[in-house]
């Protein structure tokens, strides 16, 4: 696991663009995997803006959401699928196309097979190349909740009420406008990524950021599965690192990985 930190999220997100960009730059056919939220917006921006130089696109790529709110409506602006729509689909963006967008059909009429749909769908495409991730204030990566099972796979899941209450920031401010289950890949599919991408923004994802680098591996803190993982960047801003104890480490092991 190599940690990057940076003075502010707009440093950080575009270290995060360099490591996709370089990917893609490889292999320009890579399936990616995305986040929603606040946390993943700048590394968005940064790759619009490199799509517009033209140094990258997604138009050769399938692109596969981590998660979607069960029983928004379809043209609500914070279901997920309009979030990444407006983020990545179409010329203005990445070049990423509408058949290329895959989310979660958290309309169906039984979520848990909707979510079996779902990861069959990503392992019939050969898996994820790179993952995106954030980290909520409670440990979860994708939905997967503290307590939940560290193998598990697609499925649905209700969402914890500190997770409700982080969200209530894109429902006005309302806690009950917040849906309160989804369709969440699992920690098991997760970890199934070649590669993994992590960001973490702000004095609140601090405790969540020290229990993934430096905790346990425990269900109380979901993310800390990804110790397991063979090739994780985790990008932080100074405030989300501010609780760490080996930090000069860390750094001298980026330098040495990513060349400062």
């Amino acid at each position: 696991m190599h940690l990057g930190i940076f003075d502010n999220s707009d440093q950080a997100s575009s270290a995060a663009a360099h490591v996709v960009i370089n990917l893609f730059a490889q292999k320009p056919n890579a399936t990616l995997g995305v986040a929603t939220g606040s946390t993943p917006s700048g590394l968005y921006r940064e790759l619009r803006a490199a799509h517009a130089a033209g140094d990258f696109s997604l138009k050769k790529s399938q692109v596969f959401a981590l998660d979607e709110y069960v029983g928004i409506a379809e043209d609500h602006p914070e279901r997920f699928r309009n979030v990444l729509r407006r983020e990545l689909v179409g010329k203005e963006n990445v070049g990423l196309t509408e058949e290329g967008l895959h989310t979660p059909d958290a309309s169906a009429e039984d979520p848990n097979v909707a979510a079996l749909h779902y990861d069959r769908e990503i392992g019939a495409v050969g898996g994820i190349d790179l993952q995106i991730l954030g980290i909520g204030t409670d440990g979860h990566i994708g939905f997967n909740e503290p307590g939940g099972s560290l193998v598990s796979r697609t499925h649905a899941e209700p969402l914890a009420s500190q997770t409700i209450t982080d969200n209530a920031r894109f429902f006005d401010g309302d806690v009950s406008k917040v849906p309160t289950t989804c369709i969440t890949q699992g920690l098991g599919t997760i970890m199934e990524a070649r590669q993994i991408v992590l960001l973490a923004f702000g004095a609140n994802k601090a405790n969540a950021l020290a229990q993934l680098i430096e905790g346990p591996i425990s269900a109380k803190w979901p993310a800390t599965i990804l110790q397991m993982h063979p090739d994780v960047v985790v990008i932080a801003d100074k405030a989300a690192a501010s609780t760490l104890e080996y930090t000069d480490l860390y750094v001298e092991r980026w330098q040495l990985a990513f060349g400062g």
